[in-house]
């Protein structure tokens, strides 16, 4: 028996059956697009990597809503904006004026500042805003920089690291108590490809030298001098950890957790434009002290 008067489920289909509404070809459909690929063509002074960050960061809304996914479809027609804060994170984070002349500034980097700008947009506060960079510090490192107010000190400066004609004494507070008071580390550092960001000690990396002190100790902790001969990526850092005693808050290195990675750039000796060899100095910060 067939029944008639059968409601159906979907009510749009319903309209389609009795031919009141047709159904949309293939070819009529709207296709979606990706959020990043549509800011693309709308901000064509950033590149595509850039313009995610922006939507990662929640700089960006979509018909007043903000979306952080950059791989996110939308119908094309949809109003977008782009809004860049102009307070920077970490602006809180100012070195200290050591010294400064017509052709270097000399600072004191607080940990947690960056050295440099990540990408071609950096929503923080980095070294870059106060002179052009000679070396760098990690991040998490504090301590005695030099910068350039132009190209040429830049480039008379950076030779002298190139050439190994700075001198550079670090302090740093380390798990435990190395077996020798005093010792010369010479351990040739590789990139860890498990881990690209990261280094560790491969007999057939670059040679990389350190001479370490121990300055003070309560069996727990110890508070080296340490000076670099060379000048490698992390070196401090993982030639401290070869010995089995990594630096206090190395996140990184497997130190122990901490308020700061307890590594600082005591001073810096080198020769200023004009001849002049100068010895610039940062004080131990008193939290490394507070550890004994």
């Amino acid at each position: 028996m067939i029944r008639t008067g059968k409601k159906f489920s979907k009510p749009e289909m319903s309209r389609v059956i009795n031919g009141d509404k047709q159904l949309a070809s293939e070819s009529e459909k709207v296709e979606k697009v990706r959020l990043d690929l549509m800011m693309s063509e709308i901000y064509k002074s950033y590149n595509r990597s850039t313009l995610q960050k922006f939507i990662e960061y929640g700089f960006v809304t979509v018909n007043g809503k903000m979306v952080k996914k950059p791989n996110q479809k939308f119908e094309p027609g949809v109003k977008i904006d782009l809004k860049i804060p102009d307070i920077m994170k970490n602006a809180d984070l100012v070195p200290e004026v050591i010294y400064e002349d017509g052709n270097v500034v000399v600072l004191n980097k607080p940990a947690g500042l960056l050295s440099m700008a990540k990408g071609e947009y950096c929503p923080e506060n980095t070294l870059e805003r106060y002179g052009l960079l000679v070396h760098r510090l990690d991040r998490d490192t504090s301590g005695v920089v030099i910068l350039a107010k132009n190209p040429e000190t830049q480039m008379f400066l950076k030779k002298q690291f190139q050439d190994r004609k700075t001198h550079k004494i670090y302090n740093a507070v380390i798990e435990g108590r190395p077996k020798l008071d005093e010792a010369r580390i010479d351990l040739p550092l590789a990139r860890d490809l498990k881990r690209p960001t990261t280094f560790r000690v491969d007999p057939n990396g670059k040679a990389s030298e350190t001479f370490y002190k121990v300055v003070k100790t309560n069996g727990d902790y110890s508070l080296l001098e340490l000076k670099p001969v060379t000048g490698r990526t992390h070196q401090l850092r993982v030639h401290m950890k070869y010995l089995g005693h990594p630096i206090l808050g190395d996140r990184v290195y497997g130190g122990k957790k901490a308020d700061r990675l307890y590594l600082h750039a005591r001073s810096l000796e080198v020769t200023l434009p004009g001849g002049k060899r100068r010895v610039f100095e940062a004080e131990i910060p008193e939290s490394f002290k507070d550890v004994f």
